[in-house]
């Protein structure tokens, strides 16, 4: 919607451009109340819901279609998958199979059943119910929290430790280098468990690259996991209990995560970390 603003606005300057252009070419006085068409943006912005072509009015360059979409209404359950739709866009004639197919990767983040028959099959895909797409929550806190845990400051050391140290990146800017990397993550992860740090961070730890990679920026696919210590589950039967009893108790999902039950783990994450596929 902000793309499509920046255009209608363009429209709107070039309008005002083109009026001022005639005015003086005609000698006539330059009124600009008349200039301003008030209804640019609205109409543009109207056109573009109504029809779901997305770009400055109709016949516009560079429009997209099927962006606006009328929510089915049909079941319960259908709204909840239209609203959980995914689109690949790539032209659904070709006989290509390979994007249709299931991959690995689409592990519990996207459903591996639900998806149209027929040409769309594989390249338009539903996220999976549990799912969740970050939000994105500011970076500042954890630079603060890194500034604490003595994180050492790149203008600060000597390239020659370099190599000794783990690389503190956040948000892909490397920010800094750490003596005592599993201490570090693991302080960070409790902080998320009891929601100091935003429940939707990332932290990854790799090994092997000597690298501690912090993210906080929207748009990354989670999925909740349940949080295992000492070979067993921090969950207990007394807190689902409390989930049923809900209307007396008022205990909910976001009380799971902030009492660090649950905790959400993003692909990245996911790669370094162990997780246990039955409940065995």
């Amino acid at each position: 919607m902000g793309t499509l603003f920046r255009q209608l606005f363009k429209k709107l300057t070039k309008d005002v451009k083109t009026h001022l252009q005639k005015s003086l070419d005609a000698g006539k006085e330059f009124n600009i109340a008349m200039a301003i068409k008030a209804r640019t943006i609205t109409d543009g912005l109207k056109y573009s819901l109504g029809t779901g072509n997305w770009g400055a009015g109709p016949g516009a360059p560079g429009a997209k279609a099927g962006v606006a979409q009328v929510l089915n209404r049909l079941t319960f359950s259908s709204s909840l998958s239209h609203l959980r739709r995914l689109n690949t866009p790539i032209g659904r004639e070709g006989k290509l199979a390979k994007p249709r197919q299931l991959h690995n990767t689409h592990w519990g983040m996207i459903c591996p059943a639900e998806t149209p028959e027929g040409q769309a099959c594989g390249l338009v895909k539903n996220l999976a119910l549990m799912a969740y797409i970050s939000v994105g929550s500011a970076s500042a806190p954890i630079l603060e929290f890194l500034e604490e845990w003595a994180t050492e400051n790149l203008e600060e050391i000597s390239p020659s430790v370099i190599p000794d140290a783990t690389k503190i990146f956040v948000n892909g800017a490397w920010v800094g280098i750490h003596r005592q990397p599993d201490q570090l993550v693991r302080t960070l992860r409790s902080l998320r468990r009891c929601v100091d740090v935003s429940a939707e961070v990332s932290v990854v730890r790799d090994i092997a690259q000597k690298e501690l990679r912090l993210y906080t920026d929207a748009g990354r696919c989670c999925r909740p996991l349940f949080i295992v210590e000492n070979q067993s589950l921090v969950l207990k039967k007394s807190h689902i209990v409390k989930l049923q009893q809900r209307e007396e108790s008022s205990y909910k999902w976001s009380d799971l995560v902030a009492q660090g039950f649950v905790e959400y783990i993003d692909c990245e994450e996911e790669e370094t970390i162990m997780v246990a596929i039955n409940p065995k």
